[in-house]
């Protein structure tokens, strides 16, 4: 366990959308999500669920527009919450991943908190809509994460064929390797796991 509170809060007012994060990094996996989009809040909730992190996001954005907004935006500040709340990066593993099977479908994420931010995207679906939610705007929040947290991540659809399945394993992925990479390692004394010293 880190020495202090990993936890965060995150406000983020623009004309498009008004989003607030809070964020404990260790938890237990509870959550509290409203973005007014169904599909989003129950990947979020499973987010939170298989991070261990317990997460409140309530979102308002403008819908009646479509949802790439607060979907897009809930990537950026749950991503700066995340890399608030972990604090730099100092002392945890760094790296992380994970295998998720659904049913048929299997994704691996790979993680690496390295303050130098990138998305490799593999993911394609079989369907342009789950629920209400465009497909193509899964990759919009996971790019808006990673760019805003810092994180180094990989994302990738290995098979797979419900698209319900494909976005669910990803957020459930990228949940449980963040969950590896941000443990505290005692025998780093608080220093990063780099031999330059810094990230």
């Amino acid at each position: 366990m880190a020495d202090r509170a990993r936890k965060a809060e995150v406000v983020r007012e623009t004309k498009e959308t008004s989003i607030r994060v809070s964020l404990d990094v260790d938890g237990s996996g509870k959550s509290k999500i409203s973005t007014g989009v169904g599909f989003f809040d129950h990947m979020l909730e499973s987010f939170a669920k298989h991070s261990a992190m317990d997460i409140n996001v309530e979102a308002k954005g403008d819908l009646h527009i479509d949802q790439h907004h607060t979907m897009e935006d809930v990537g950026i500040v749950l991503g700066q919450a995340f890399k608030e709340a972990v604090g730099g990066y100092s002392g945890v593993i760094r790296f992380g991943h994970a295998y998720v099977p659904m049913d048929e479908t299997l994704v691996r994420a790979s993680v690496d908190l390295c303050n130098r931010p990138y998305l490799i995207w593999k993911v394609s679906f079989t369907r342009d809509k789950v629920g209400v939610v465009d497909t193509e705007l899964f990759k919009e929040f996971f790019h808006a994460f990673a760019m805003n947290a810092g994180v180094c991540l990989h994302l990738e659809l290995l098979y797979g064929e419900n698209s319900h399945h494909i976005a669910e394993a990803s957020f459930k992925s990228l949940a449980r390797a963040l969950r590896a990479a941000a443990v505290v390692d005692d025998r780093l004394k608080g220093q990063v796991a780099s031999t330059k010293g810094s990230l």
